[in-house]
């Protein structure tokens, strides 16, 4: 989403959301069963969803009880049993599809979503009863995040284009002598030793995710390449800004910023490392300002991504490590209440998305909420929607090919251990994209 797209987040929507509820419900409004032999969501029998869903903190647990609340209301016969998700990369989804047992409902990213097309492991929506209304209540920019590179449509999205940020504790800085914000990679090594000295780690960071440092990668190649991974397509060699991220990167790794134990670190012990005062910094997308403000208070803030010197840094503060693809809600094939599983998938995302709008003041969600905001947004989410939404450049573009991106996926995480250096890196990424691109 540019930042005209933002620009329009921002303002009063007029378009209705229960046009779209309708939609969703027309199937369970027939009173009689599908093609498919679906028991529609409008009948007195109780259907039995199965979902699996991020289910572990505020983040996760309060937009899915607000969705189910919500459901109740709507399609008072439908029952959700939930499973929560592993924080795991996927790879339990990946296992149940293997073994045939999917969910009915079940969240994707891109890469599931290409990986599960292929195996015919995910429903296609294109014609599916909601998909209409829902892609035409889309905020203007979310398109991609919806419709796949292949031009179809197999998720139902409920956030807008995200993006990682750099949290920092004020009151480390303060005491660390540490001036914010950091602006250069020179600052930052000088930071990282004067954290060092007082006995603080300087950076906590979730790496037994491997997408947390693809997403530290990411941020150092925006300040270098802001169309990031997308001029890759054909490509055999790693461009200099590419190898230049990667040995900042392990610059950075070897004058300490990282924890030893980074890769066998957890979300949930690498936040409790940043809220109890023991980490500087923290990385994760702009949707942690919530559990950081509730823990920090006045001593957390964000800062944008550091570059080579403070002339690129002013230069490209505004290019933002994220990037449009599509997600959200998905739907298994093999379902047996399949086209009420559509339905409820397509309702679930709306009800997510319009917890965020008015219930957190979040603005990032990929569909028109006409309700109003009904709280106050922390000081750091404020600071995004009057400082950086409205003066965004560009968000990152992903190469398609899955076999890079879980190369770098994989060469991210190598990249935070000692020993695994960034001739390392560019050379088994350079021994991938050979093989896709030959």
């Amino acid at each position: 989403m540019k930042g005209k797209g933002f620009k329009a987040l921002m303002l009063a929507t007029v378009l209705l959301l229960s046009t779209s509820l309708a939609a969703c419900g027309s199937a369970g409004n027939t009173g009689s069963t599908t093609k498919d032999g679906d028991t529609p969501a409008g009948q007195n029998d109780k259907i039995k969803l199965k979902i699996y869903a991020a289910y572990f903190d505020d983040d996760t647990k309060k937009p899915y009880d607000y969705a189910v609340e919500e459901l109740k209301k709507e399609m008072p016969n439908v029952e959700l049993d939930l499973e929560p998700s592993m924080q795991d990369d996927g790879q339990k989804l990946r296992t149940y599809a293997a073994s045939g047992n999917l969910p009915d409902i079940f969240p994707t990213d891109y890469r599931t979503i290409k990986a599960f097309a292929q195996s015919k492991n995910i429903e296609m929506l294109d014609n599916a009863a909601p998909t209409a209304a829902f892609k035409n209540d889309l905020n203007p920019g979310n398109e991609t995040n919806m419709i796949a590179p292949d031009g179809h449509i197999y998720s139902y999205p409920f956030a807008g284009i995200e993006f990682q940020i750099l949290y920092y504790n004020k009151k480390l800085f303060e005491e660390a002598g540490v001036k914010a914000p950091i602006k250069t990679y020179d600052e930052w090594k000088d930071a990282i030793q004067k954290f060092k000295a007082k006995g603080i780690l300087p950076l906590s960071i979730f790496s037994k995710e491997k997408w947390i440092g693809n997403a530290f990668y990411k941020g150092l190649l925006t300040r270098e390449e802001p169309n990031g991974y997308s001029v890759l397509d054909k490509a055999t060699e790693l461009p200099e800004a590419f190898k230049l991220a990667a040995q900042q990167f392990n610059d950075l790794k070897d004058a300490g910023l990282f924890d030893a134990n980074a890769t066998n670190t957890n979300y949930d012990q690498a936040s409790s490392l940043f809220y109890t005062g023991k980490a500087a910094m923290f990385l994760n997308g702009q949707w942690e300002i919530y559990s950081s403000d509730k823990n920090l208070g006045d001593d957390v803030d964000w800062m944008y991504w550091p570059a080579k010197d403070e002339a690129t840094y002013e230069a490209t503060k505004f290019n933002m490590n994220g990037m449009g693809q599509p997600g959200g809600f998905s739907v298994s094939p093999t379902s047996k209440n399949k086209e009420t599983a559509i339905e409820v998938a397509a309702f679930l995302a709306r009800k997510y998305a319009e917890y965020k709008y008015t219930q957190l003041g979040n603005p990032i969600v990929a569909v028109k909420i006409d309700k109003p905001v009904a709280v106050t947004p922390p000081k750091m989410m404020q600071r995004l929607i009057d400082e950086t939404l409205p003066n965004i450049k560009s968000f990152m573009k992903m190469t398609e090919e899955i076999k890079i991106n879980s190369a770098f996926e994989d060469n991210t995480q190598n990249l935070i251990v000692k020993g695994f250096t960034d001739k390392n890196f560019v050379d088994n990424m350079e021994r991938v994209m050979k093989e896709v691109n030959k």
